[in-house]
C-alpha cells in the first residue's frame, strides 16, 4: 500500500525522490527559539550598553572580563548571526528566481554569517583575555 503522500507525488516524482523535505517546520522552529532567545539577551545588551557608555576601553574590558559577560556577549552574537541567517535564507528562498541562483546565495550567506559570528566572537575572547 502507497502512503498518502506517496499518492499525492508524480510517477517522476517518486522515482527523483523530490518533494517535501520536511524542513519547513524545523526552519520556522529555529526562527521562533532564536528570535525568543534574543529578546532577554538583547535587553541584557541594551541595558549592560547603556551603563558602559560613558565608560572607557579599559573600564569595558574589566567588564568584559567577567565570565558572565563574556558568555553572555558571545551567546547573543551566535543567537544574532544564526537569527539573521535563517531570516535572510527565507527571503533568497521566496524571492530569487532560479533553483542555482538561490543555492549560491543561500550558500554565501551562511558562509558570511559564520565568519561574521567567528570574528566577533574571537574579539571579544581577545578583550577577554587581555583586557
Amino acid at each position: 500500500m502507497v502512503s498518502k503522500p506517496e499518492v499525492l507525488r508524480s510517477p517522476l516524482g517518486r522515482a527523483r525522490g523530490l518533494g517535501s523535505a520536511k524542513d519547513g517546520t524545523h526552519h520556522w522552529w529555529q526562527q521562533r527559539v532564536t528570535a525568543v532567545a534574543l529578546v532577554p539577551l538583547s535587553l541584557w545588551l541594551i541595558f549592560a550598553m547603556m551603563g558602559l557608555s560613558d565608560s572607557s576601553f579599559g573600564e569595558f574590558a574589566g567588564w568584559l572580563q567577567s565570565p558572565i559577560n563574556a558568555t553572555l556577549l558571545i551567546v547573543s552574537v551566535a543567537m544574532l548571526f544564526y537569527h539573521a541567517q535563517l531570516g535572510v535564507q527565507v527571503v533568497i528562498e521566496d524571492y530569487v528566481a532560479g533553483h542555482a541562483a538561490r543555492v549560491v546565495l543561500v550558500n554565501l550567506v551562511k558562509f558570511a554569517c559564520i565568519a561574521l559570528a567567528v570574528l566577533c566572537i574571537v574579539s571579544v575572547l581577545i578583550v577577554a583575555f587581555k583586557g
